[in-house]
């Protein structure tokens, strides 16, 4: 017994130092990583930086590309610089920041390279190359630079920056060391949304060098080189043209413009007002804009669509009369008087049926409805009636996407407000202590309501299409036209039977030819159907906004205009959906007296002289009376915008407000972010 214990320990030893022995063999004859850390010295690794995506617009128009620079690495155990102020002078850079960077590298590894000066030209590199054999330790990579063909669209595309330290941090945690000190990311918008689509796949390349770190050659003839891969090209859905006009006429304005083709989802426009040349923050200049972009009152960097809060105003009323249809407690021919209700009407008490109450925007009418819905069951109790009322409407509003995310191929989207039973219990401390009269502002998209501009085009896409969607996006395709998420093909039902739509859309039309629309926003040969609304705000003017699609028959367009502390909708805001919706349709546009009018047009000051009595009312207790609301002239606008331009450029806030627009209602508010410290507005309730 104890000899076979014997040589089975003896035949265990011998196996384990076979594998030992085979291990080793393959170690050090076959396997040839090793030997290639072994020879570090003489072999350099040199990363290769791909190209990111290329970006198109829907009609295959080159928005994006890449134009190429070289980024100047340092590795700090192995960096020499034995004359430091000429290596300065080489490349144009103080000592200061030499020591700074040096610094910053040998903080993040002494031993991994990191990013030493960014970008430069082909010029600069050619200039430099020869000298780089006397600092051992720098070396070049070949990296681009984001070049943009137009100047719009800047906030939706986004931009493309150096990874922070928090979100390289975040990357490592997640196991993805793909990154590097120094990489760049897409920052915001498309770029950083398609990140993994757009950034390709590095590559490696294994050069011999001499004792003074001269390239002698490939090493291996390429055997362990890695090609990079280019980023997938973005095929987006926007069309240029259009981006481009509508751009322009939101030139001089605050806010917003969508626009969606209903039967795809495709986002046609996607216009932030103001906005900033996309050039600014690409390549070296970055820092040097930054700031200032966003230390800008009015907020350029902010995407509007996705992102800002606003009340839907009379805008909403759609929606509240398609719920009420669907409910059955009204009917395309229910007409109400303003009797009971407390609210006013520039209608005259005409609203005889609901296509009536759409075309005069009439409030007492849309008070009567949200009052049939939520009163629409058996509870005896009041406050038990109105809770029961308020969550089925809460569940049929949300299927419009209101409070909810779309899932817009975006960063940032904002879900807005719906509120509901749970949120008034906690305004009001308790259930069962709030009822109809406490929330009756509702029912003419006031009160607590929030939504954003891109929702509002997709409810006139909703319409338009007679109840259903797909997610509105940015992307129709990556490489190929097609090739996108299936939850962008997706059509979503909202619950309302398509008899329910038509009533609805004759109102709209009403209120284009007939109603609430002014007389130049109508075209001759496009029947546009549309809806105003003038978002009711704390501070200065309200602001103006308006949804529409045309045509009435297959449409191909819906859009929604929102323009800040401009008035109202039907006034400020349907005139540039007009002329949208005609340079779209037509490709070109035929008023051009109206195109000129609309493009110089400006609300600037109403929007500046806001902002600088919010800044004057923190310091002050006077209060001061709000005008009575004026469309000034062209010519006055221009005059108080340049007088207020002079100041800000100064960097001065005027002594005296401009106009005596007090603190009464809350402006847009802007979704908060680590760069921006925005102050948070209680709705607006009416009383």
């Amino acid at each position: 017994m104890d000899e076979i214990r014997k040589r089975f320990i003896q035949v265990f030893f011998v196996i384990i130092a076979l594998l030992y022995i085979c291990r080793l063999f393959y170690l050090q004859v076959i396997d040839d990583t090793y030997k290639l850390d072994a020879q570090n010295n003489a072999i350099r690794k040199i990363i290769q930086v791909p190209f990111r995506g290329l970006i198109y617009d829907r009609n295959k128009k080159l928005i994006v590309y890449n134009t190429p620079v070289y980024d100047l690495y340092i590795t700090p155990k192995k960096a020499k610089v034995q004359d430091t102020l000429r290596f300065c002078s080489i490349f144009g850079i103080t000592r200061n920041e030499f020591d700074s960077l040096t610094h910053q590298a040998r903080v993040f590894s002494p031993v991994r390279p990191s990013l030493f000066l960014r970008q430069l030209s082909r010029e600069e590199y050619a200039r430099v190359q020869d000298m780089m054999v006397d600092y051992p330790g720098f070396s070049f990579q070949v990296s681009s630079l984001r070049t943009y063909q137009t100047k719009s669209m800047a906030n939706a595309l986004g931009y493309v920056g150096e990874i922070s330290p928090e979100r390289l941090a975040k990357e490592e945690e997640k196991g993805n060391d793909y990154y590097r000190q120094g990489d760049y990311v897409g920052v915001t918008g498309l770029e950083r949304y398609y990140e993994e689509e757009l950034r390709g796949q590095r590559g490696e390349k294994y050069m011999m060098v001499n004792s003074r770190g001269v390239e002698k050659g490939s090493f291996k003839n390429g055997e362990f080189d890695r090609d990079p891969v280019a980023g997938k090209n973005l095929i987006s859905s926007v069309d240029i043209e259009l981006q481009d006009y509508a751009d322009s006429l939101m030139q001089h304005k605050v806010g917003s413009v969508v626009a969606i083709e209903p039967q795809t989802g495709e986002i046609l426009a996607m216009v932030s007002a103001p906005t900033y040349d996309p050039t600014l923050l690409s390549g070296r200049t970055f820092s040097k804009y930054f700031q200032t972009l966003n230390l800008n009152p009015l907020h350029p960097l902010i995407n509007r669509p996705p992102s800002a809060y606003y009340r839907p105003g009379s805008t909403f009323k759609l929606i509240q009369a398609l719920i009420g249809l669907q409910m059955g407690v009204v009917y395309p021919s229910s007409g109400f008087s303003h009797a009971g209700a407390p609210l006013k009407c520039h209608c005259g008490g005409n609203s005889s049926n609901i296509q009536q109450g759409i075309k005069n925007s009439c409030n007492p009418y849309f008070y009567h409805v949200f009052k049939r819905i939520i009163y629409n069951n058996h509870e005896q109790n009041v406050f038990k009636k109105s809770a029961t009322g308020l969550n089925k409407w809460n569940e049929m509003a949300a299927r419009f996407g209101i409070g909810q995310q779309l899932g817009v191929d975006l960063p940032n989207e904002t879900k807005g407000k719906l509120p509901s039973v749970e949120y008034y219990d906690k305004v009001y401390k308790g259930s069962l202590r709030w009822k109809f009269s406490n929330i009756y502002s509702l029912g003419i998209g006031e009160g607590e309501i929030v939504i954003n501009p891109l929702k509002m085009a997709n409810v006139a896409a909703i319409i338009a299409n007679r109840g259903w969607y797909i997610r509105p996006h940015l992307v129709k395709g990556i490489n190929n036209i097609g090739s996108i998420d299936p939850k962008y093909k997706e059509q979503i039902s909202v619950g309302i039977d398509r008899r329910h739509f038509e009533p609805v859309i004759e109102g709209m039309i009403g209120a284009v030819n007939q109603g609430t629309v002014a007389a130049e926003a109508r075209m001759a040969d496009i029947q546009m159907c549309g809806k105003t609304g003038t978002s009711q705000n704390r501070r200065g003017e309200d602001h103006a906004i308006f949804i529409a699609f045309a045509p009435k028959e297959n449409p191909k367009i819906a859009i929604a205009v929102f323009v800040e502390n401009a008035g109202f909708g039907g006034t400020h805001a349907a005139p540039i959906a007009s002329l949208c919706i005609e340079k779209y349709l037509k490709r070109h546009v035929e008023r051009k007296a109206m195109e000129t009018k609309w493009m110089n047009k400006s609300y600037l000051f109403n929007v500046l002289s806001v902002k600088s009595n919010t800044t004057t009312a923190s310091k002050t207790t006077e209060k001061v009376n709000k005008p009575q609301p004026k469309d000034s002239t062209e010519e006055d606008y221009q005059l108080k915008n340049s007088q207020l331009s002079k100041l800000l450029l100064q960097g001065k806030q005027p002594v005296q407000p401009l106009q005596g627009h007090g603190p009464t209602k809350p402006e847009a508010i802007l979704p908060q972010n680590k760069t921006n410290t925005l102050k948070k507005v209680i709705p607006y309730k009416i009383k």
